[in-house]
């Protein structure tokens, strides 16, 4: 290969590998051209997956390239369900597939011979039974010189940069989507405070309800009181989980734009979780509560946003 399609190889590899924008595992390019009388099509579709998954479908003629191609691809896409499918034709007619007249001539007699010796009416339909046997249709075989084989590689690579900018287009989609989800969990992070501010003085009331109740008296020691309820509202606090889950959350924007973000966005997904859970068994409270469960919601969608990003 020349110096030029190296280096064209390089920079669409480049693009596609290097430039830091989110990307969707889902994908289709399609590119063609006409070199002489040869039509060269590829077509690429991608889908999510954790790995890569890379199914390659060439001519016989150019199958000894098929090493180079999947390099290729997979250098540029890099993961996900990759099909590919590179198709060669003829526009020349007279090149396409030729039907055997000297084979059809030889059916032809020994059905004829068949029918006089065993006495067997022959078809209304005889072209149709003939087109059927074995050998009629025959694709003569192509040889390749380096420049057509140039010219395969080219457009694959156009075929590949179509299927990344797709890929960028449905990331786009995707980015927009999970940032709206992440704002909304922050959004019912902010509306706990209210209950907050309430939740203690509501826990201290219920605890001084239940011990009267249990008390013939209803006295109790206060300075113990006070030491235990110090001890329950600290194991009840949830201040460290909610900046926790404010800095995730934060993480979140900051690595949404990192190459190959999918999987770092899936962990810190994970950890967003745990805060968000902790949050919910420490809270004893029917309203944070509440929040709780729809920021578990937007939690799950997030997670299944991400299982479709590279």
């Amino acid at each position: 290969m020349n110096f030029f399609w190296r280096k064209k190889e390089f920079w669409i590899i480049f693009a596609t590998k290097f430039i830091t924008m989110i990307k969707s595992m889902t994908g289709y390019g399609k590119a063609e051209q006409i070199y002489l009388t040869k039509k060269i099509v590829v077509e690429i579709k991608t889908l999510n997956s954790k790995q890569l998954d890379l199914s390659v479908k060439l001519p016989q003629e150019i199958r000894p390239q098929e090493l180079d191609y999947r390099n290729l691809i997979s250098s540029a896409l890099q993961r996900g369900k990759i099909d590919v499918v590179v198709s060669i034709t003829d526009t020349n007619v007279e090149q396409n597939t030729h039907i055997e007249k000297e084979v059809i001539a030889s059916y032809l007699k020994q059905v004829k011979e068949i029918s006089e010796e065993y006495n067997i009416p022959q078809s209304s339909d005889l072209a149709m039974l003939l087109f059927k046997m074995p050998g009629i249709f025959v694709t003569p075989e192509q040889e390749y010189d380096e420049t057509f084989l140039e010219k395969v590689k080219e457009t694959l690579l156009s075929a590949i940069t179509t299927t990344d900018d797709f890929r960028q287009k449905e990331g786009e989609i995707l980015k927009k989507d999970l940032l709206k989800r992440k704002d909304l969990i922050m959004q019912y992070l902010g509306e706990v405070a209210p209950y907050e501010q309430n939740r203690h003085e509501n826990i201290k009331n219920k605890l001084i309800k239940n011990l009267t109740e249990l008390t013939a008296s209803g006295q109790y020691d206060e300075n113990r009181f006070e030491q235990e309820l110090i001890f329950y509202l600290e194991k009840l606090d949830i201040t460290e989980e909610k900046v926790r889950l404010e800095k995730h959350c934060s993480y979140f924007d900051e690595t949404i734009d990192e190459e190959g973000a999918g999987k770092k966005l899936g962990f810190i997904a994970q950890e967003m979780g745990r805060e968000i859970n902790t949050l919910g068994s420490k809270a004893n409270d029917a309203d944070i509560q509440r929040i709780v469960v729809n920021m578990k919601d937007e939690l799950e969608k997030i997670k299944e946003q991400l299982f479709n990003i590279l």
